[in-house]
C-alpha cells in the first residue's frame, strides 16, 4: 500500500520528468492560447492535459510515447478550434459564448443575471473589487466569456459605449 517497488518509483521519476518537459515545450510551441481561460474548449483542453499527464505518470499501462501523442493531439485540436473560430464567424458562434451585460447604468438586469446564474451579491462583489461604492457609479458590469466579471466605470469617465459593442443581455440591454 505504501511502497510497491523501486522500479515503479523510478518509472514515475523518469516518465514524469520527460512528460513534463515535453508538455512545457509543446505548450510553448502551441502558443499562449492553449492555456487561456477564454471559452469552454480552452478549459476542456487544460483539464484534459492535466488528466493525461496524471495518467501517463501513474498508469503503467500507458507508455510515454502514447501520452506524448495524446498531448500533441489535444494541443493540435485546440489549435484547430482556435484557427477555425478566427476564420469562420459561424464556427466561432458555435464554440464561443458572448459576453453578457448584467448591470447597466446602475440597473441590475435580472433576466440576464438569472439566465447566467449570477447573483446580485456576485455583481456587488465585482463592484467592490473595482472600487465602486454604488451600482449607479458604474456604466456596466459584464459577465465575460471566461466567467470573470468586468466593471466598466461611468461612461463619462471611461468611454464605456465602445467597450460594450458585441455584449448581449437577456432583457434587452445594449448590444
Amino acid at each position: 500500500m505504501f511502497f510497491d517497488s523501486w522500479f515503479g518509483l523510478l518509472r514515475v521519476l523518469v516518465v514524469g520528468t520527460l512528460a513534463y518537459v515535453t508538455l512545457v515545450l509543446l505548450l510553448r510551441v502551441s502558443g499562449k492560447r492553449t492555456l487561456a481561460k477564454l471559452n469552454a474548449f480552452d478549459l476542456i483542453v487544460t483539464v484534459a492535459l492535466g488528466s493525461t499527464l496524471a495518467t501517463v505518470l501513474l498508469s503503467k499501462s500507458v507508455a510515454l510515447v502514447e501520452g506524448l501523442a495524446a498531448f500533441a493531439l489535444l494541443a493540435g485540436l485546440q489549435y484547430l478550434v482556435a484557427w477555425l473560430a478566427v476564420r469562420s464567424p459561424r464556427f466561432s458562434d458555435l464554440v464561443k459564448s458572448e459576453p453578457t451585460l448584467l448591470l447597466h447604468h446602475g440597473r441590475f438586469l435580472e433576466g440576464a443575471m438569472r439566465a447566467q446564474r449570477v447573483t446580485r451579491a456576485e455583481v456587488l462583489a465585482a463592484l467592490r473589487g473595482s472600487g465602486a461604492g454604488e451600482p449607479a457609479e458604474v456604466a456596466a458590469v459584464v459577465l465575460e466569456t471566461d466567467g470573470s466579471l468586468s466593471v466598466i466605470q461611468n461612461a463619462s469617465q471611461a468611454g464605456a459605449a465602445g467597450s460594450l459593442d458585441g455584449v448581449g443581455s437577456v432583457d434587452g440591454g445594449p448590444r
